[in-house]
C-alpha cells in the first residue's frame, strides 16, 4: 500500500531530496513550502498535493492537513523538516532574532504536529520524522541559539516517542552532519546583526568556516533521503538516526567527553544525598538528640 507522507520546506535542501525519493518508491506526497510556486513541476504530479504552508500560521497548517486528509485520506510519515539557522554569539542575538528562529523551528514543529497527530491517533499508526541536526547534540560556538531549537526537538521527539509507542505512532529524530546542500546560503542561514569585537576570533572564525566551505561539504543529501526513507520502513525505526561520518565522530566524541567529566566530578555528585544516619543521629533540624529528645 502506498503511503502518504506530508513534508514541510519541501521546495529545497533536505526537504525537496526526501521527496523525490519518496516519490521514486511509488509513495505520495503532500509537498509543502511557504509558497507553493517553488515547488516546481511538484503541482503537476498526480501523486502530489502542493500546499502552501508557513509552519508558524496555525490557521494554514490545519488547513493544509485538512486539504490532505480529504485528497488522501491519511497521513502516514510526518517530516518536518521546515527551518532554518542563526549565526551569531549568545550574546550578539537579539531577543527578537531568538523568537523568530525559536517560532519555526520549535513552535512551527509542534504546531504541524498537533495538527497531524489526532489522525494518527484514530489510525493507531503513523510515523513522525523531525529533522534536526548533530547542533540538537553538540553545541559550538556561534551556533548557541540555532542548537538550542535542535536540543528542543530533541527533547520534543524523545517525550513523543514514549507517549506515542502506546498509539502505535513512531518517532524519530534525524540528526545530520554536514551535507552538501543550500544550508548555508543566505535563504537558510541569518547572521545577527549585532556583532561584538570581542568574539571576532571565537564567532568569526565559525563565520569564515561557513563561508568557505558552502556547498563543500561530504554528505550527500540524495542518500541521506534513502536513508530517511529506509528507516520509514523499518519495521523497529531508530529514536534518533545520526546520518554522516562527521556525526557519528562527533557524536563519540561528545559521549567521552560527558563520561570524563561525569567521571571526575563523581564523588562531588553522589555526595549530595541525604545521609540517612546523620539525620537520625542528629534529628531533621540538624539537632542532637539523646533517646529521642533534643538536646
Amino acid at each position: 500500500m502506498k503511503r502518504i507522507w506530508l513534508i514541510t520546506g519541501a521546495s529545497r535542501g533536505f526537504g525537496a531530496e526526501i521527496t523525490r525519493a519518496v516519490l521514486a518508491v511509488g509513495d505520495r506526497v503532500i509537498a509543502t513550502a511557504r509558497n507553493k510556486a517553488s515547488l516546481g513541476g511538484l503541482a503537476g504530479d498526480d501523486n502530489v498535493l502542493a500546499l502552501d504552508l508557513d509552519v508558524t500560521d496555525p490557521v494554514q497548517i490545519r488547513a493544509a492537513v485538512a486539504a490532505g486528509l480529504d485528497r488522501f485520506g491519511r497521513i502516514d510519515v510526518l517530516v518536518n523538516n521546515a527551518g532554518y539557522g542563526i549565526i551569531g554569539a549568545i550574546e550578539e542575538c537579539s531577543g527578537a532574532e531568538v523568537e523568530e528562529v525559536y517560532r519555526t523551528n520549535v513552535f512551527g514543529l509542534l504546531n504541524v504536529t498537533r495538527a497531524v497527530l489526532p489522525a494518527m491517533r484514530k489510525r493507531r499508526s503513523g510515523h513522525i520524522i523531525n529533522m534536526s541536526s548533530l547542533g540538537d547534540y553538540e553545541a559550538s560556538p556561534g551556533w548557541g541559539i540555532y542548537c538550542s531549537t535542535k536540543f528542543a526537538v530533541e527533547g520534543i521527539s524523545e517525550a513523543l516517542y514514549k507517549e506515542l509507542a502506546p498509539l502505535g505512532i513512531r518517532v524519530t529524530v534525524v540528526e545530520p552532519g554536514f551535507f552538501r546542500t543550500d544550508s548555508l546560503d543566505r535563504s537558510s542561514l541569518r547572521g545577527s546583526v549585532e556583532r561584538i569585537a570581542d568574539y571576532a576570533d571565537i564567532v568569526g572564525i565559525t563565520r569564515e568556516l561557513v563561508a568557505g566551505h558552502n556547498h563543500s561539504h561530504p554528505g550527500d543529501p540524495a542518500r541521506l533521503a534513502l536513508a530517511v526513507v529506509e528507516a520509514a520502513d523499518a519495521a523497529d525505526p531508530p529514536l534518533r538516526l545520526p546520518l554522516g561520518r562527521d556525526a557519528i565522530e562527533r557524536i563519540a566524541e561528545k559521549n567521552a567527553f560527558v563520561e570524563r567529566e561525569a567521571s571526575r566530578w563523581y564523588s562531588l555528585a553522589v555526595s549530595t544525598g541525604y545521609d540517612e544516619a546523620a539525620r537520625e543521629e542528629n534529628g531533621p533540624d540538624g539537632e542532637s538528640t539523646v533517646n529521642g529528645a533534643a538536646t
